[in-house]
Order: structure tokens, then sequence, then C-alpha cells
């Protein structure tokens, strides 16, 4: 099967080092995944997460795209009602202008944030009931075609950005459908209705100007090293970490975060990592490969977590290592003439 590769950077801030040396890092995961044959990095909107460094989202855009050549880089997503879809197409719009045919944007109506932080983002609670005419309103702007009277972004690239839908529900699926857009599932944290929402979308997906045929990206997680045994300890450590987070308050340790993960309490919080592939190489292609066929996913958006930077570039170098080498094995295979 042949499936595209992507990238979510969360721009995590590690325990003892600065929002700039996550910049740092954002960069060389980029580069990395641009040298590796990935299609795109996606960088995603939350705020009040003093772990993610991602809430200027179409600033880190501008700044990775200054440091890449080629890969495509977008929102996975902008969380659209934070915003004014305005404000948004000209962000987008000035990206896209200086970055011609590199810039996605992804779009979400969750928060991204708690409810405090909501209402410090002048977020009205009910702004995601109008989610689907903003996204409207914003394709119009981009588009050139305004739905606003005497309204227009500026400035406004030559071509048009690309929209895709983000979700972890039937919401969203439905809305990508009807909207004829590319959906874009959260599987890497939200799972549970991940092949329920997919095959809603393509069933039930009209054709639009953007888009002819129904296309599904899928989110998962991924632990790539030379080694196995040293793939599975990154896991390890980079699950227990994030469990220390979600609790919150407590000094715990390994083997009590170990034994929350495998009660009844923890179930849920480790049953959000269920989509991650772990191990070798080859081992990693096989999963993600395995997955985008039994999820129908046209591309997969990998998050590679490991908790040291220097290991999620190598993660993303050797999963797409073999995603090439698999590549060129079965290009070799076609080649042959047949006997």
């Amino acid at each position: 099967m042949s499936v595209a590769l992507s990238l979510l950077d969360l721009a995590s801030v590690q325990t003892g080092r600065s929002v700039r040396d996550s910049f740092a890092a954002s960069v060389d995961l980029a580069r990395a995944a641009e040298r590796s044959g990935f299609r795109r990095v996606w960088y995603a909107e939350h705020h009040n997460m003093p772990v993610i460094a991602s809430s200027a989202t179409s600033v880190l855009i501008g700044h990775i795209a200054d440091r890449t050549e080629s890969i495509r880089l977008g929102a996975g997503g902008v969380m659209l009602p934070n915003h004014s879809p305005l404000v948004i197409a000209e962000q987008f719009g000035t990206l896209a202008t200086l970055h011609p045919g590199r810039i996605d944007l992804g779009l979400g109506r969750a928060p991204g944030s708690d409810q405090n932080t909501m209402l410090a983002l002048r977020r009205n609670p009910a702004s995601a009931d109008s989610f689907p005419e903003d996204v409207l309103e914003l394709q119009g702007y981009l588009s050139g075609h305004s739905r606003v009277p005497g309204v227009q972004a500026v400035p406004r690239a030559d071509e048009v950005v690309p929209l895709y839908i983000l979700g972890s529900s039937m919401f969203g699926a439905r809305l990508a459908a009807q909207l004829g857009l590319p959906y874009a599932f959260a599987s890497h944290f939200a799972p549970d209705l991940l092949h329920q929402a997919v095959d809603v979308y393509r069933d039930t997906f009209r054709p639009s100007e953007q888009l002819s045929q129904p296309y599904v990206i899928a989110g998962v997680n991924v632990f790539a090293a030379e080694d196995h045994d040293l793939a599975v300890r990154q896991k390890t450590v980079a699950y227990r970490q994030r469990t220390r987070a979600f609790l919150r308050r407590g000094n715990f340790t390994d083997a009590e975060i170990d034994a929350f993960l495998a009660s009844p309490n923890g179930a849920q919080l480790a049953g959000m990592t269920r989509y991650t592939a772990v191990g070798t190489p080859d081992e990693v292609r096989d999963y993600l490969v395995a997955f985008a066929a039994g999820c129908h996913a046209d591309e997969l958006i990998t998050t590679h977590q490991a908790p040291e930077p220097a290991d999620r570039v190598r993660s993303v170098e050797l999963t797409g290592q073999a995603f090439a080498e698999s590549a060129g094995q079965a290009g070799q295979q076609e080649a042959r003439p047949a006997t």
C-alpha cells in the first residue's frame, strides 16, 4: 500500500530547557522530515500549556519555513473559534505569499485550552456552534470570493491555501464530507471513533472545487530506533512523563505510574495512545502500513514522542528510510521482466 508520511510537531518544552531550545528542536525535526521524504509538518494551537510552545501557530510556521526549503508546513490545527476568520485568512495569505506552494491550513473547533483560558482569549463558549459558517467565511477570503460584502483578506496569495478539517468525532467527519475537504482524524490521542468517522466521511463525501475524492489523514504515535528494546524504553519513559503531566499533583514513582496505567482508573488514559508504532524501522513501517490499510487512510501524520530531541529526529529519519527502502524494493520488483 502506498501511503504518504507526514509529521505533527507539538513543539514540546522539556524540563530544564527553554522555549528557544524547543523552537531549535522543531527546526531540526522539520529538516529531518524534509530530507526523509515526509510530505508536510503541522503545528497545533494550544494555549496556557507550559510544555507546548506552538500557541502562536502561524508565527512558528513562518519561522520553520524560513529554515527549510521544500516541505509543506501548516496548522494541525488552528482552533478557528478562537479567532476571526478574516485574521486567519490574513495570516495564512501572508505565509502563502512568502512561501508559495508550501502552506496548509488545518482547522479545528476545540478550544485548545481550559475554560479560564477561553475567557482570556475573549472566546464565547458558544462560538464553536458557528464553526461551519466560519470555515466557509474563511474559505471565501482565501479564494477571493468573500462572503462579507466589501471585505477582502489582504494579502491574499496567488494560490488558494488548502483547507483541512481536523477532528476526533463524527461532527468533523460529516462537515469535511459536506464541504468536500480533506479530513484529518486525531487518532494519536483520541482513537475511539477513528474507523466510524472515516467510514461516514468516505460514504457521504461530496466533491468540491478543492477536492474531487475523499482524502483521509490519520494520526499515529511513533517510536523508531535502531534497536527494538531502545524504542520500547523511549516509549515507556515518554508515556510515564505524559501520565505525570495529566495527574499534575503528587510525586509518583515509575512503579506507581505503571500501576495506575494498568488499573481500571488509568485505562482511559492508557487507551488514548492505543495507536503507537514502536520498534525497529521495519517493525514501525509494518505497523504503519497495516494501520493505514485498516483505517483506509491516504496519509499518516506521525508524532514522534521520544523524550530527547535527538531521538525524535532519529525516529523520523529511520521511519522515512524504512518507507523509502520499501518503495524502492517494490519498484525493483515491478521492473523485473516476467519469466
